[in-house]
């Protein structure tokens, strides 16, 4: 497979295939990279025609002659046709055969969605629900009819085929009551379901009732609780677990480099559905719900999340805090199940793609989705989509001990792709290529590929992933921005859907890289204190922190950071704590240590890094505003550091392909100048000397104890192994070694760079 992790003390080490010295300067040349270096990934959909005999061999001819891609994420998105198929398994069966012999690896998407009719064949009573609550005036005579309809939704795994369409439709329940000023009144619910409710219609369209009024109900409201089916398996389904494992199975017989689960969670919601009013329900979750609470009641308490009753905000709170933390926590589950079903299946060395981020922002819609699991969802490989803020990318390297993230991006615009490319690299990650999107009606995606691969961009990916041989660590990212999880979610609180994406922008627009960490990380053990005190998450040692609106903590929380106290890590707080994830009055500014200061605005925590002696990397210059939200991005030129301290300088803001960088900069203290184009990245020894350096179009190079002078630009990757022998990589030269570099090694790695496409 691409690349072999070895835990150290509980750092994720990389280890180069060129480190066991085999290779020669006169070795065959490959577009690819190898097997175990970080990967250049790409997108690829199946459509109906990837299904005729040998279908699918048009765009892999193309992709393995006009690309640098070595790893293909791929998923189905031809109309009605299942994973389980056994047509479809044959021919995903020869597609990856066909792309191993080219060079390219195929991670199959087998996620049950693309399974749904078979789950369905299989356990028909475990379908995912919608719980809608709506609410009708009474009247003080006759009748009231009231009717709520279902939804029809869909996503990018459906649009092209049988939707998450409404099933079957239920009258779960029926409430009255009485409404004040602040809510409902107290004592005044009452279950009124069967004795004065008759069903007039119950489908996958509607859910209409009749409700009997009386002297008695004059003046009272009624809420009207309907469940609907859905196609698709529901999230706390008893076989779940298994019916997904049995897939992946299916396909051990396929030379499939690993399994893609994408965007997963509850179907999709957009404002059609709010999170306040409609929940993802199951007569399973019903029951964990019952069992988590000791006997509590879900619909029941949907009414009070929903509506809210006077007297009982604290109770209103706790149980928004348990059901989504619950939506949370199963999601990871299931996320972890299918890695480790992938493993178990494919071997240790599996790909398991792709992201777990929906909407790109953590925010209401990824709340109501999988309860902002992306940080447990398990993966090597961090892994992202579209315009997530990048102090959410780089966190999740640090989770997965990912030495860079990889984002899933796709615009309608080609010049975004040529500013990605740099950006992506300069904030320590790489592109994920997605075809240009949206496309106008149906559109086949290599056409949309075809653009991408013309002209430059590929010249100027393939000089990024040079890095990828030198590249050991994730960005450094001096600041942990630790949000309260439940607080953020919980819109009965006092932060309802604030992350803190402002702090996290600002301190990136300082020059100070922060990652964006949820307080869950604390209670699963991810985020800790190492013996001297100083907080960690991963390889990360943060110098400051901010605990960011704890409200809803548990005391784990003030634990963590009390232990943290009197070490290396300066503690900021911002926002109140008064109760704790029930809901219970809870002194929390005084749990935390007195040394943890009020945080005011971004410029105090920057002023006191620079007090630290914490130095600066590039600033973020650009803001990310698509999908109606936006966060802080890098630019296409500047420098940055990763956790080893590898100086990283990039610069492709005039030419795709690179642009010169003439500098002379430090690392480690230590003086470097440089001749080069588009990419440098540089790191030191303890003692100064040089470990590793990549450099797109060398010309001249000083420090770490060499002096390299080339009479033509080269691409260049050099390091050195565990023993101290170097080893390098020589990209699009098909001449001799020169002289200079064949000096430093005789062990040299070939790589061409591919011809654009025409």
């Amino acid at each position: 497979m691409y690349r072999e992790w070895v835990i150290l003390g509980g750092v994720a080490v990389f280890g180069l295939l060129a480190a066991a010295g085999t290779a020669t300067a006169q070795q065959a040349v490959s577009s690819r990279l190898p097997d175990d270096v970080l990967p250049v990934i790409a997108a690829w959909f199946w459509w109906e025609r990837d299904f005729a005999p040998n279908g699918f061999a048009p765009y892999l001819d193309m992709m393995a002659e006009h690309s640098a891609v070595n790893v293909l994420a791929a998923s189905l998105r031809a109309p009605n046709r299942e994973v389980t198929s056994a047509d479809v398994h044959e021919q995903i069966k020869q597609a990856a055969a066909y792309a191993n012999r080219l060079g390219m690896r195929v991670a199959m998407d087998l996620d049950v969605r693309l399974a749904r009719r078979a789950f369905l064949a299989a356990h028909p009573d475990e379908q995912q629900e919608m719980l809608r609550l709506r609410e009708v005036a009474l009247n003080g005579t006759g009748a009231v009819e009231f009717s709520i309809g279902s939804d029809d939704l869909s996503d990018h795994y459906t649009f092209a085929t049988e939707h998450y369409i409404p099933l079957s439709g239920r009258l779960v329940r029926v409430y009255s009551y009485t409404r004040g000023p602040d809510g409902i009144e107290p004592g005044s619910v009452r279950d009124i379901t069967g004795a004065a409710c008759t069903v007039l219609r119950a489908d996958a369209e509607e859910v209409r009732v009749s409700i009997a009024c009386s002297g008695e109900t004059a003046g009272r409201t009624a809420c009207v609780a309907a469940a609907f089916t859905h196609l698709t398996p529901a999230v706390f389904a008893p076989h779940l677990v298994q019916f997904q494992r049995s897939i992946i199975e299916s396909y051990a017989d396929t030379e499939l480099a690993g399994v893609c689960k994408d965007e997963w969670g509850f179907p999709p919601c957009f404002d059609g559905c709010p999170d306040k009013n409609d929940y993802w329900f199951s007569r399973f979750r019903a029951e964990a719900y019952a069992e988590r609470t000791q006997g509590g009641d879900l619909v029941r308490d949907c009414l009070l999340m929903t509506f809210g009753e006077q007297g009982r905000e604290r109770d209103r709170q706790a149980a928004i805090n348990t059901f989504l933390e619950m939506s949370t926590q199963r999601n990871a589950a299931l996320e972890d199940a299918f890695y480790r079903a992938t493993k178990d299946v494919f071997g240790p060395l599996a790909i398991v793609a792709t992201h777990p981020t929906w909407y790109p922002y953590p925010g209401t819609r990824e709340f109501k989705k999988n309860g902002l699991s992306w940080w447990t969802a398990t993966r090597d490989l961090a892994q992202t989509d579209e315009v997530t803020p990048y102090c959410a990318r780089t966190a999740l390297a640090k989770k997965w001990n990912s030495p860079v993230w990889y984002n899933m991006y796709y615009s309608r615009k080609l010049g975004d792709y040529r500013t990605e490319v740099w950006a992506h690299a300069l904030g320590g990650g790489r592109i994920d290529y997605h075809p240009l999107y949206p496309r106008e009606g149906v559109h086949p995606e290599y056409h949309a590929y075809a653009e991408l691969l013309r002209g430059g961009l590929m010249r100027g990916d393939c000089r990024v992933r040079l890095l990828n041989f030198i590249t050991r660590t994730p960005l450094d990212c001096p600041v942990a921005v630790v949000f309260g999880h439940a607080c953020a979610m919980n819109w009965a609180g006092p932060s309802y859907d604030d992350v803190g994406i402002g702090l996290t922008d600002a301190l990136w627009q300082a020059g100070y890289p922060a990652d964006l960490i949820p307080s869950s990380e604390i209670h699963n053990g991810s985020l800790r204190v190492d013996a001297d005190g100083t907080l960690r998450y991963g390889p990360q040692r943060y110098r400051a922190a901010v605990l960011y609106h704890p409200e809803f903590e548990r005391s784990e929380t003030a634990a963590l950071f009390a232990k943290a106290a009197g070490g290396s890590t300066a503690l900021y707080r911002v926002g109140e704590w008064a109760c704790d994830h029930a809901a219970a009055a809870f002194d929390g500014a005084g749990a935390l240590p007195a040394a943890m200061e009020t945080l005011n605005d971004a410029a105090a925590l920057v002023d006191r890094l620079r007090e630290m002696g914490v130095r600066p990397q590039s600033p973020a210059t650009r803001m990310m505003t698509e999908f109606g939200r936006s966060s802080a991005a890098p630019g296409t030129q500047g420098e940055c550091r990763l956790i080893d301290g590898t100086v990283i300088r990039v610069s492709g803001a005039e030419d795709v392909a690179g642009d010169p960088i003439r500098a002379a900069f430090e690392v480690d203290g230590h003086a470097v100048t440089v001749d080069a184009v588009g990419v440098v990245g540089v790191r030191l020894d303890d003692e100064g000397a040089l470990d590793a350096l990549a450099a797109g179009g060398l010309k001249r190079f000083q420090g770490g104890g060499l002096h390299i002078e080339l009479g033509e630009r080269v691409d260049i990757a050099l390091w050195r192994d565990a023993g101290g022998a170097m080893h390098g990589v020589l990209q699009d030269w098909p001449r001799a070694v020169p002289e200079p570099l064949l000096a430093l090694t005789g062990d040299w790695l070939r790589l061409s760079v591919p011809t654009p496409m025409p």
